[in-house]
């Protein structure tokens, strides 16, 4: 068994298992896992099978199966479980693998992933979205209006609306993402990611990042943007969305890690989806 601090290096490794898992859950990613590895300590567990081992937000230790679980040795599975707290993030229709004799089910609602459809970002559809479409109305008859794909060439200017959007914050740099969103920018390429990029009177305002996590979901990975400019993530949302290619039904806009401010700002767009993250304990 070989364990190592997760590193670029292990691309080649993770990509095509995290991929095979088939799963929507966002921590299902090369770039997620590379991006958080600092928060999360993460180590790569190179033995039969790959897994990844890190540490919750609330403290646990845990590892995550790179891979679909339910192709692999049960009991090899649960040595490993007993090394840590518990297996997470762990797909519901995955929990048919683990013995309920053995093990307990658990889940936080703050882990929990905001999927809504690709249909309704584009469009605000219906009464309970009223106030985003009126938002988004404000912003394109108020600002002159730009969209454009997240190209090298722009990567200077997300930058600046990313230092921007920090500033805006008013807490320190440890208390938000600014970090790894900074590093997905400047790894855009290497790790594979996409996203668009938007201007209002000519300014960069906003820009959004993520990647494909499955055949028909996308993952919002950094959505950021100047307040200065009003409807400017109602914006965001729905252009990007707009152009995104048809095979796409749903959009992954991630966890609320419990924050009040990211819970009520996802609970507005009233998700079609929460994915529950399972953790799985050995013993009852």
């Amino acid at each position: 068994m070989k364990i190592e601090r997760l590193e670029l290096k292990h691309k080649e490794l993770l990509l095509e298992r995290l991929n095979s898992a088939d799963t929507s859950l966002s921590e299902y990613s090369f770039p997620n896992l590379y991006l958080f590895r600092e928060a999360h300590d993460y180590h790569v567990i190179d033995d039969r099978e790959v897994f990844v081992r890190g540490r919750t937000y609330d403290g646990y230790d845990y590892i995550m199966p790179a891979s679909d679980i339910r192709g692999m040795d049960y009991d090899y599975v649960k040595g490993l479980m007993r090394e840590v707290d518990f297996m997470f993030p762990v797909p519901e229709d995955w929990l048919s693998f683990f013995n309920p004799e053995e093990c307990s089910f658990s889940c936080r609602e703050g882990d929990s992933d905001y999927v809504y459809t690709v249909q309704k970002m584009s469009t605000y559809p219906g009464r309970r979205l009223h106030k985003k479409r009126n938002l988004l109305k404000q912003f394109t008859e108020t600002y002159r209006h730009d969209a454009k794909p997240l190209t090298r060439e722009l990567l200077k200017d997300a930058a600046l609306i990313l230092r921007d959007w920090q500033a805006e914050s008013g807490v320190d740099e440890s208390q938000t993402d600014f970090s790894p969103c900074l590093e997905a920018l400047d790894l855009y390429e290497e790790l594979v990611l996409c996203g668009g990029i938007y201007y209002a009177d000519g300014e960069p305002a906003g820009f959004i990042v993520g990647e494909e996590l499955n055949s028909d979901t996308f993952a919002v990975h950094f959505a950021k943007a100047s307040t200065r400019f009003k409807g400017i993530y109602q914006y965001i949302y729905s252009s990007f969305a707009g152009i995104l290619p048809p095979k796409y039904i749903y959009l992954n806009f991630e966890q609320d890690l419990e924050k009040d401010v990211l819970k009520l700002s996802k609970a507005s767009y009233h998700p079609d989806l929460m994915l529950k993250k399972m953790r799985v304990s050995l013993g009852r």
